[in-house]
């Protein structure tokens, strides 16, 4: 699975994280987490790219959540044809989603389309419904321009050019 280059259609609603900001990323959470006993959401999951990145890191579930058809095709089969069992995806609206979802998680990663104006929702409801584990981590991908400091669990934003990583941590 390492060093396999994924190309997914060109015809994806997304913009894929960066392969620098993806590394660092990782390196970040692989110092901080033990893969094989965490359980991760990737919200606005795109191409996969990022429950890619964990399955191939070892991680023992990922959860992947899109709502374009097109995205939860491609996924699926990546996942049929590389046998990426840990990665279950689901087609939903990501809003209503977490709206309902009781599960908690050691890692929720959201790549949100930079234009969607409720990005800030996604930390609130993230918290308000209690889905990370207690030492778990919220990261929010998302423009350099958006501030998310005052919302609950902040803890640090990270910047990468155009790009920057907002933590979150649970909130009692």
């Amino acid at each position: 699975m390492k060093g396999i280059r994924f190309n997914a259609p060109e015809s994806l609603p997304v913009r894929p994280t960066t392969d620098m900001a993806k590394e660092a990323l990782f390196n970040i959470l692989y110092n901080t987490y033990d893969f094989d006993s965490c359980d991760v959401l990737d919200l606005f999951c795109g191409t996969g790219n990022i429950s890619f990145e964990f399955a191939s890191r070892g991680i023992r579930k990922v959860t992947a959540v899109d709502k374009h058809s097109g995205c939860i095709y491609w996924v699926k089969s990546v996942i049929a044809k590389h046998g990426l069992e840990a990665i279950d995806v689901q087609k939903a609206d990501v809003f209503k989603f977490l709206e309902t979802h009781n599960k908690a998680y050691q890692i929720i990663f959201a790549d949100p389309p930079y234009d969607l104006p409720t990005i800030p929702l996604i930390p609130q409801l993230v918290m308000k419904n209690n889905l990370l584990t207690d030492n778990g981590l919220l990261i929010v991908e998302h423009p350099s321009l958006l501030k998310l400091k005052d919302q609950p669990g902040f803890k640090e934003t990270r910047r990468y050019g155009n790009s920057s990583f907002s933590f979150f941590e649970k909130t009692t």
